[in-house]
């Protein structure tokens, strides 16, 4: 591990370091920082971040690795109307590698979170990449009877009925209850009877009273007048729903003026094992530092259930008996007269 400036990394040092040939790498994985991009924040190409990818181009130049897979969040696909992802693309592809680009959603791989990330792969190998396939969807989409097809999505209240509901300013070491369903059950799988990272901030009373008024699924603008926050995001002080996925969450998952993350049941927003919960993370998981910085951990992940799914498909690329595509046509990774996606197509 390299705890160090990504721009102070290159193949001469890996080689120095471990007597290894860069190009002897096979696989490049990575994502450089969101904020940029993300749509809940100001989304500035002047901001340095926004250019990263510069430098995981010259690592891939470095280490010319046979795949590579790059990471990031659903609005690196409208920034500059398109331009910058299709940039983007023609600067790896300058590389050798034939491009893909797909957007995942997390909770189409059975976590409890709408989650969706711009998935971008390249490869040197003769042979197309296969993207993971989808075990979960949106109950809307199945057909009545239907038992062979992808399960329901995973809602918020089937992560977490079994943390106990505690205030604001609480926190609690034992479960409310045994597990109640296969993913509470695979989540506690090899963790002890003492709960950790269950615990919330405390509010002052006005911010209490604030989310104690919000309905289920409530926005400021369902307040009254007299409660409405003075400023924030469209979605700050936002209160999630119980038997949905969760929406999006970020680093400030435990911040109520932060982007939806308020308790459906409790006036409080999410405590770090809720998050850890909704990103996949089994409570057998211990996280370190303030708690800050234990949910920028967490919030800046990828939920672990879909690392999983993109490993198996890496593999099966790799693996010479599995049965291959030949690569397609190369295009654009992104047509802004219709908004959607090469190779896949943005839900709304």
């Amino acid at each position: 591990m390299y705890a160090t400036d990504v721009a102070e990394f290159s193949g001469d040092v890996f080689k120095a370091d471990f007597a290894i040939n860069p190009k002897e790498v096979d696989l490049i994985i990575g994502g450089p920082p969101c904020q940029a991009y993300s749509t809940s924040g100001k989304r500035l190409l002047d901001d340095p971040r926004a250019y990263l990818f510069k430098e995981y181009h010259r690592i891939l130049k470095d280490f010319e690795p046979k795949f590579f897979i790059f990471e990031n969040v659903s609005g690196l696909q409208s920034m500059g109307q398109g331009k910058l992802l299709s940039e983007i693309c023609e600067l790896f592809g300058s590389l050798g590698y034939e491009t893909q680009i797909q957007l995942l959603n997390a909770a189409d791989y059975g976590a409890p979170q709408i989650r969706e990330r711009v998935i971008l792969t390249g490869s040197r190998l003769p042979r197309q990449f296969k993207y993971p396939t989808p075990t979960h969807t949106d109950p809307r989409d199945i057909p009545p009877g239907n038992a062979m097809g992808p399960r329901p999505y995973l809602t918020l209240g089937e992560a977490i009925s079994d943390l106990p509901l505690i205030k604001g300013g609480e926190e609690s070491h034992s479960y409310a209850s045994e597990p109640q369903n296969d993913f509470q059950r695979e989540m506690r799988r090899g963790a002890s009877n003492h709960l950790m990272d269950h615990n919330a901030s405390f509010n002052n009373p006005n911010l209490v009273a604030l989310m104690e008024a919000l309905p289920e699924g409530g926005l400021p603008k369902d307040l009254p007048a007299h409660l409405r926050p003075k400023s924030g995001f469209p979605n700050s002080y936002a209160r999630l729903w119980w038997d949905k996925p969760c929406t999006t969450i970020t680093r400030n998952l435990g911040t109520p003026s932060s982007a939806r993350c308020i308790h459906p049941k409790v006036a409080r927003a999410l405590t770090t094992r809720e998050g850890a919960r909704l990103q996949y993370f089994p409570d057998r998981y211990q996280f370190f530092g303030s708690r800050s910085s234990r949910n920028l951990q967490i919030g800046n992940a990828v939920a672990t259930v879909l690392s999983r799914a993109l490993a198996k498909s890496v593999g099966d690329y790799f693996d010479p008996l599995a049965v291959h595509e030949p690569p397609r046509e190369q295009q654009l990774p992104f047509d802004a007269s219709t908004s959607r996606l090469c190779f896949g197509e943005a839900r709304e």
